[in-house]
């Protein structure tokens, strides 16, 4: 299975490629993208079975990712994201998101959220 983990932040990519393994996903190809557009981009050449995409980023946001994903791909997106407030969730939803992640996560909140998306 293909993960493409999506947030400017690469320590926050290599956080959670680390907390995919410990869940017991070791066998994942994972690939990056440090941003929104380079996501989209990624995704048009070569499909992933799932992503999993920070809210807040520059260039473009996760919610804009996912609202221009979801016009030519079905793919499942999750957010990570420490403000998971309802109306956050509420926006995620509308928009096509299959779940939302608060941060901080775990390897067992990993392993029991997104178990069902890379089974």
């Amino acid at each position: 299975m293909k993960v493409l983990i999506v947030d400017d932040s690469r320590a926050m990519r290599m956080i959670i490629r680390r907390t995919l393994r410990q869940a017991g996903f070791s066998r994942l190809e994972i690939r990056e993208a440090a941003s929104g557009r380079d996501a989209l981009a990624q995704a048009d050449v070569e499909p992933v079975d799932l992503i999993l995409a920070d809210w807040s980023m520059p260039e473009m946001d996760g919610l804009t990712l996912l609202i221009e994903l979801r016009k030519t791909h079905q793919t499942p997106f999750c957010f990570l994201t420490p403000q998971g407030t309802q109306q956050m969730r509420d926006k995620a939803r509308a928009a096509g998101a299959n779940l939302l992640i608060s941060k901080p996560f775990t390897p067992d909140s990993f392993a029991e959220d997104l178990g069902r998306f890379l089974a």
